[in-house]
């Protein structure tokens, strides 16, 4: 008896091999661009008017600097002086905590998209360049 069964051809698994492989890489290279590529970077300063660690699966920092200042283009127009932004380091975290009320200049990384261990912001504050206290409360 003859064996007549011929072997796979090679050639077509080599090429689906090579084809998820590119598939896969570019796929990747997207992701990062996505959510890992620091799109912009700066410095930010005005009052932080809020603070807080919250979420329901990961629990990350979030914050608001209102900003002084900026003023709308016409006349009886709204414009937005807050800036709102997620920290991911413990350490900012605590000095950001303890400098409620603070006039701040915060240093910013800007991403295209948050991640939610990351934040719920696309601005992720990575450190703290100045905290001065806000002196005009009056009297009380």
């Amino acid at each position: 008896m003859e064996n007549t069964t011929t072997p796979p051809p090679k050639k077509k698994s080599r090429i689906l091999f090579y084809f998820i492989t590119v598939i896969i890489v570019i796929a990747a290279g997207l992701f990062y661009y996505r959510y890992y590529f620091v799109f912009g970077e700066g410095v930010k300063a005005g009052q932080l008017n809020y603070f807080v660690k919250k979420g329901y699966l990961f629990k990350t920092y979030e914050g608001r600097l209102i900003q002084s200042g900026i003023r709308p283009g016409t006349a009886g127009g709204i414009s937005s002086n807050e800036f709102r932004f997620s920290v991911t380091d413990k350490k900012v975290a605590d000095i950001l905590n303890n400098n409620a009320g603070s006039y701040l200049e915060l240093h910013y990384k800007e991403y295209f998209h948050a991640l939610p261990w990351r934040g719920t912001s696309e601005f992720v504050v990575d450190s703290v360049v100045s905290a001065k206290p806000v002196n005009n409360l009056g009297n009380y």
